[in-house]
C-alpha cells in the first residue's frame, strides 16, 4: 500500500480543501480553462446558462458552471509560471489524490486545460487580433527542469537546435520544448493559426524589452525570429504555455494554449482596444470545448 502524502507536502485548509485554490474535488470539471487575469474569469463565466461554484483566494479565482449542457470550470492563474507550477499541480491533486486518506486514486482522470491568453507576436505576418494556437511551448522559465522525466516531455532535437543557433548563455535556464495535446490543436485547427510560441519568465529583459536596463544579448530576439526547424518557426511570446504544456504532459492530462495577438513586436505595434478580439477568442473557445 502506498504512503499517505504528508501534510506538509499536500497542504490543505481546514475545510478539506486544496491550499491555494479553495477547491474541493467536486468543484472541479473536467474542462478548465485557464486565464491570466482574475477578471477575465467573469468575462468568461458570464456566458454559462448557470454558476454553480466561485471561489477565490489571492490571484486565484475560481467559477464553474454550465454552458450549453457542458460543465465547464474557468480559474485565473495571476502572471507566470511559477503560479502555473501550483495550478496545475492543485488541479491534478483534486482530479488524482484522494483528499481524505491522502493517497493517489487507482483509476486516473485526465482534464483538459486551456489556456486563454494575450500575447505578442514575434513574425511581421502574424497580424494584431489573430489567434495563435502553441502546437509547441517553449519554456525560457526552467520550471520543467526541476522534475523528473522532464527530457521525455521534450523535443530534445529541437532545444539543441535552438541552443546551437541562439548560442544559449549558460547563465539562462535550459529551456524545453512540449508538443501540445493534438486532440486540443485538430479542435482548434480551423480557427487559430499554427504557433510555436515561447514562455518568458519576464515582461521586459526575458522577452527583448529595454526601458534603463540593457540586455545581455541584444540579439536574442532577432536570432528567436529566424530560428526554424522541421519547417517551424517560433511565433509570439506569452508567460505560461510552457508550464502547463510541460506539467500535463508529465502528469497525463491534456493541454494547449490558445492567444489573442495584441502586440506585434516585429512592426513594433500594439492595439489599444484588444478587448473586442479577447472576447471573440473566448466565445470561440467556449464553442469548441462544449
Amino acid at each position: 500500500m502506498s504512503t499517505p502524502i504528508a501534510p506538509s507536502e499536500l497542504i490543505l485548509n481546514a475545510d478539506g480543501s486544496i491550499f491555494h485554490l479553495h477547491l474541493l474535488p467536486e468543484d472541479l470539471a473536467d474542462t478548465v480553462i485557464l486565464v491570466g487575469d482574475p477578471g477575465r474569469v467573469s468575462a468568461v463565466s458570464s456566458r454559462f446558462g448557470k454558476v454553480e461554484v466561485k471561489k477565490s483566494n489571492r490571484e486565484f479565482v475560481t467559477h464553474t458552471g454550465v454552458f450549453e449542457g457542458a460543465r465547464l470550470t474557468v480559474t485565473s492563474t495571476g502572471i507566470g509560471t511559477d503560479n502555473i507550477d501550483i495550478v496545475v499541480n492543485e488541479l491534478d491533486a483534486l482530479a488524482n489524490i484522494d483528499l481524505k486518506t491522502r493517497l493517489p486514486k487507482e483509476a486516473h482522470r485526465s482534464l483538459r486545460l486551456v489556456r486563454l491568453g494575450t500575447s505578442g507576436s514575434l513574425q511581421p505576418d502574424i497580424a494584431l487580433g489573430s489567434i495563435v494556437s502553441s502546437h509547441v511551448s517553449i519554456g525560457f522559465d526552467g520550471l520543467l527542469n526541476f522534475y523528473a522525466r522532464r527530457n521525455e516531455a521534450s523535443r530534445l532535437d529541437y532545444e539543441a537546435a535552438f541552443l546551437r543557433h541562439t548560442g544559449w548563455s549558460d547563465l539562462c535556464a535550459k529551456p524545453y520544448f512540449v508538443e501540445n495535446s493534438r486532440e486540443l490543436i485538430d479542435l482548434f485547427a480551423d480557427a487559430t493559426v499554427e504557433g510555436m510560441t515561447i514562455s518568458a519568465p519576464g515582461f521586459y529583459g526575458p522577452q527583448g524589452r529595454v526601458l534603463r536596463l540593457p540586455l545581455a544579448d541584444p540579439q536574442l530576439n532577432e536570432k528567436i525570429e529566424r530560428f526554424r526547424v522541421n519547417g517551424k518557426r517560433i511565433t509570439n511570446f506569452e508567460m505560461e504555455g510552457s508550464a502547463i504544456a510541460g506539467l500535463a504532459k508529465l502528469l497525463n492530462h491534456e493541454a494547449l494554449t490558445i492567444c489573442t495577438i495584441i502586440a506585434n513586436r516585429a512592426m513594433l505595434n500594439m492595439s489599444v482596444d484588444y478587448q473586442k478580439a479577447v472576447d471573440e477568442m473566448i466565445a470561440i473557445a467556449l464553442e469548441k470545448l462544449k
